[in-house]
């Protein structure tokens, strides 16, 4: 369906691809995954012909049409939500308007006829009359209603828009469908209908996502970005990461044979190859060292902060009381009569459509938004670290060094201490000398982590932790989550990190509409 042929691209001195030839046929979904900064969405950009490679080419079947998930959140401002969705078939669009031009014209004339048959034939054949009601369904089941769906594109916030533009490059039965971080601002709702769509799409689907649930769900090929290649493995991502971890270790494991055989012939050589009667066997032996060659294990691009969050006291039993916590902004009710409790241990994911509503409460209770009525208190035992949606604030003049940013926030301010500590999290050498207003997302996001790994709180408060970062990073701080001893309330889409890590739900949409112990697959079943 669509395939490459010895694609090299390299950004100055750095090599993203060399040579990578390979193909992806229809039916079978590819989750393509990779470190941050492998090419991931370079090369969704040069299948898509956004970007050319230095050489190589691309092939897609002649007459096959490929859709790809945009970004710009503004380029379709103009238009109305469904026209911006079939625009997904530019095609379609097109014998649409031209249809339209010639029925409006004044002087209808027989080669106008012949021209608007020939156009209702390709229309009926691309089933138009059926186009708006199709693009219906699939916002519908991302979670854009019918009112919403003759709105401007331009009156929407950023998260309807993102469910507009995937609705817009899934339209219309493409044949091979690009899709770069289709979950990236989707709620749980609007991600499972996503995969029930891609679990019957017939199709080529190649998809970028940090999504591991997501990935295990609909792929049925990994295409791994790694050492400048690109390799195909059948199956989904845990079937991947398992296959990969063991022939790694069966490599090492060979190697490591090797070398102790080596170590053992050099031995015998450096013992006897002075003795006379020896000297047939160490030449013997030092044949067999030449022909000894240890398989090269190429360094991956992966790499795994080490995250561990390790309170410095423990808290008591009775940890959080929150009564009827109310808050409006800008005349609408975002939290109303908000209450319930939370004891030691605790982790709670706290999920809801409505994110607006989950910020404010995380922001209440960290103290930075005082709520129109109600009341919360902290057990006295408790020390609190917070990890906002937005964290903008936190890196605000941009002239701190990463070094001096986060010796600010660790009580041994030994620049030794603090470098070791940076290291752990990804940032060597003349790294820490970055000012922080040139961080990345998700450099910003280890940052966060650091500071609150450095504060030994026995309370987690996290809304997003995941936000922005690479697959390592969010498994490493899945991990982390899950050994840590104390309590946590955190907000996340992403099902493997909540089912892993939260022992309670709390569902909150203005008032709070559930409270429970259950696993979020069962949550989301009774929830409908």
């Amino acid at each position: 369906m669509i395939s490459t042929t010895n694609i090299s691209l390299s950004f100055g001195k750095k090599k993203l691809f060399e040579d990578v030839t390979i193909k992806f046929i229809q039916g079978n979904c590819y989750g393509l995954i990779g470190a941050n900064g492998t090419g991931k969405s370079t090369f969704i950009k040069i299948l898509s012909g956004e970007m050319e490679a230095q050489s190589g080419t691309v092939n897609i079947v002649p007459g096959k049409r490929l859709s790809i998930l945009k970004q710009d959140h503004f380029a379709f401002d103009g238009y109305s939500v469904l026209r911006t969705v079939l625009m997904g078939n530019e095609k379609l669009v097109q014998i649409m308007e031209e249809k339209d031009a010639i029925y409006a014209k004044p002087d209808f004339s027989d080669a106008d006829g012949v021209r608007a048959a020939e156009l209702e034939t390709s229309f009926a054949e691309m089933n138009g009359w059926e186009a708006e009601s199709d693009a219906g369904i699939i916002l519908a089941g991302l979670g854009i209603g019918a009112a919403d769906q003759e709105k401007q594109m331009k009156e929407l916030n950023d998260t309807e828009k993102v469910k507009v533009l995937l609705a817009q490059a899934l339209f219309g039965q493409p044949d091979i469908l690009l899709l770069d971080e289709p979950t990236n601002h989707l709620d749980i709702s609007a991600i499972r209908w996503l995969e029930s769509f891609l679990l019957t799409f017939e199709n080529t689907v190649i998809v970028v996502s940090h999504d591991r649930h997501f990935l295990n769900k609909v792929c049925t090929h990994i295409a791994d970005v790694d050492y400048g290649q690109i390799t195909i493995y059948p199956g989904n991502y845990d079937f991947w990461k398992q296959s990969s971890e063991l022939a790694l270790q069966l490599r090492s494991n060979a190697n490591k044979k090797k070398e102790e055989k080596a170590d053992e012939l050099k031995r015998f050589i450096a013992r006897f190859s002075a003795n006379a009667s020896k000297a047939r066997q160490a030449t013997s032996r030092q044949k067999q060292l030449e022909k000894l060659e240890l398989d090269n294990l190429p360094p991956s691009n992966r790499k795994y902060p080490y995250i561990s969050f390790e309170p410095k006291r423990e808290a008591g039993k009775n940890l959080l009381t929150v009564k009827g916590l109310t808050k409006s902004m800008d005349g609408v009710r975002i939290l109303d009569n908000i209450s319930f409790e939370l004891k030691k241990g605790d982790k709670v994911i706290f999920t809801g459509d409505n994110d607006v509503a989950k910020t404010t409460l995380f922001k209440i209770l960290a103290g930075e938004l005082a709520p129109d009525a109600g009341s919360y208190e902290w057990g006295v035992t408790t020390s609190l670290a917070y990890f906002p949606k937005d964290n903008a604030a936190y890196f605000d003049n941009g002239t701190n060094s990463l070094l001096n940013w986060l010796t600010q926030f660790s009580e041994d301010k030994d620049p030794g201490f603090v470098r070791g500590f940076l290291g752990r999290m990804l940032f060597s050498g003349e790294e820490v000398f970055k000012k922080t207003n040139v961080l990345s997302g998700g450099e910003k996001v280890r940052c966060m982590l650091s500071k609150m790994m450095l504060s030994g709180a026995n309370v987690l408060l996290m809304d997003g932790p995941t936000d922005h970062l690479d697959l390592e990073s969010i498994i490493s701080v899945n991990e982390g989550l899950k050994k840590f001893p104390g309590t946590l309330l955190f907000t996340s889409h992403d099902r493997e990190f909540i089912n892993t890590v939260a022992n309670r739900i709390i569902e909150i949409d203005g008032q709070l509409i559930r409270d429970t112990v259950i696993e979020i697959e069962q949550y989301l079943e009774l929830a409908g």
